[in-house]
């Protein structure tokens, strides 16, 4: 686990590098220079304006959104915006009291998440050559599906979790919701969003929506297949306990640890599941743990448990200071207190479903991959995305731990979303068998001889 590997500084001699700075500058300069290589390849056609949204976009993230995701940014271009809806402060009184931010954080997460974009667009890219489409329709693309991915993404999961982006001001609100390089992005909704980018796509260039597919079927999956490691590197979408010493992984403190935390294993405690008054009954003590040298002992209730957070956390273990925070447990006996610094250094050994995942969706990739050439129809190496995935991520959920039953029903959210996808793929299936054999893209060595061979 690394969720930062470092930070881009706020500024280089003085000047912002984000915002109206070197930032917007490097990328204005690319622009141009892209937009004059595009029209002297293409001239000023529908090809080259294509690129222009693209282009501000990217600026318009340069100039309002990186400067709020720098650590301890307080003022940058959306300054004057929180204080119309925090205070009555003017802005210029609100300049002079923030912090100067340390810079951007790169995070690992966002680094596996742009190494998956990366390496599906030019997976997809390979293949559209070899199938004679232009790959600039794959970088065109491939934008949008980004944009609507991460759009996607993230809304499923601040719906998903609305309680935790809340905040009393707008501006508050937007900004947690805009951190999405620190994680919380779901797998389905990005999908969702990315499927919803390429109908778009293809129905304002009149393209075949189901060869298209075909075609970026297993760049998806490969992007899934980095986005998995960056979910590890972040310490989310952990597994259960885990008993085999040769698979188990320990986390630092981070969500799975606070998870162990709050259940009361990291304390040598066995609890039962809460009562009607929340109150939880202790089952079990291990011996020499830090509750059995409290006095706890089985049959005592425990009615609550405070502790501080991750970065508190990982301050009183770096410092084994007896004057850092408690962790404190209210039981039936009263409150008993433990200084943080007394805690295990990393959690219990749990299950990598990080890295199960990772492997299913590589393994899938290139199943996909290879089926690519002896289609019969368009369409069938989406649905056969459609089809397994699904499964594959029911099976995984259930060895999961960080997400509760939805919707009245022992089933995670996510195991809903498989089941409803799998639906989906059967009828696609009956839609894609009820047609004659044909598909979009035969250059690829073997595809018209497949094709050809289906017919008769």
């Amino acid at each position: 686990m690394r969720q930062t590997f470092f930070y881009i500084p706020h500024e280089i001699a003085g000047v912002s590098v984000f915002g109206f700075g070197w930032m917007l500058l490097a990328w204005c300069l690319f622009s141009v220079g892209l937009l004059l290589w595009m029209i002297r390849r293409h001239g000023w056609s529908a090809e080259t304006r294509s690129v222009l949204p693209m282009l501000a976009v990217v600026a318009i993230a340069i100039c309002f959104i990186l400067p709020i995701l720098e650590v301890g940014s307080q003022g940058g271009p959306l300054a004057l915006l929180r204080q119309m809806f925090s205070s009555s402060k003017s802005a210029s009184a609100a300049a002079s009291e923030s912090e100067l931010p340390r810079g951007l954080p790169i995070r690992g997460y966002g680094v596996l998440m742009l190494l998956g974009v990366v390496s599906g667009v030019g997976l997809a890219a390979q293949r559209a050559r070899r199938v004679g489409l232009n790959p600039d329709v794959i970088f065109s693309l491939a934008f949008w599906m980004f944009l609507g991915g991460i759009a996607g993404a993230r809304a499923f999961y601040v719906i998903q979790k609305w309680d935790e982006f809340r905040r009393p001001t707008l501006a508050g609100t937007i900004g947690e919701i805009l951190k999405f390089t620190e994680g919380g992005l779901v797998v389905y909704g990005s999908l969702i969003g990315a499927l919803c980018a390429v109908l778009w796509f293809c129905h304002s260039r009149r393209l075949s929506a189901l060869a298209l597919g075909d075609l970026i079927a297993p760049s998806m999956a490969v992007g899934l297949a980095f986005g998995r490691i960056g979910c590890l590197m972040n310490g989310c979408c952990w597994g259960g306990a885990c008993e085999n010493p040769w698979l188990g992984i320990t986390f630092p403190p981070s969500p799975p640890y606070l998870q162990q935390l709050h259940e009361g294993e990291l304390l040598g405690l066995r609890l039962a599941r809460p009562a009607e008054d929340r109150s939880r009954e202790v089952l079990q003590v291990e011996e020499g743990s830090l509750a059995d040298r409290a006095g706890l002992r089985a049959g005592d209730r425990v009615t609550s448990l405070r502790y501080p957070s991750i970065d508190a956390l990982r301050e009183a273990l770096s410092q084994s200071s007896q004057s850092a925070p408690h962790v404190v447990l209210d039981t039936s006996r009263g409150p008993i207190s433990f200084p943080a610094s007394q805690l295990p250094a990393r959690s219990r050994p749990v299950h990598p479903t990080q890295i199960y995942s990772s492997v299913n969706a590589a393994l899938l990739a290139f199943m996909l991959w290879v089926y690519f050439p002896f289609r019969r129809r368009d369409g069938e190496v989406f649905a056969w995305m459609l089809t397994i995935y699904p499964v594959t991520r029911f099976l995984l959920e259930s060895i999961r731990i960080d997400e509760a039953g939805a919707m009245g029903t022992a089933f995670s959210i996510s195991q809903l979303v498989s089941l409803g996808m799998l639906a989906v793929s059967c009828l696609l299936w009956a839609v894609l068998l009820a047609r004659p054999r044909h598909v979009s893209f035969a250059r690829y060595p073997g595809a018209s001889e497949a094709a050809a061979a289906g017919a008769s």
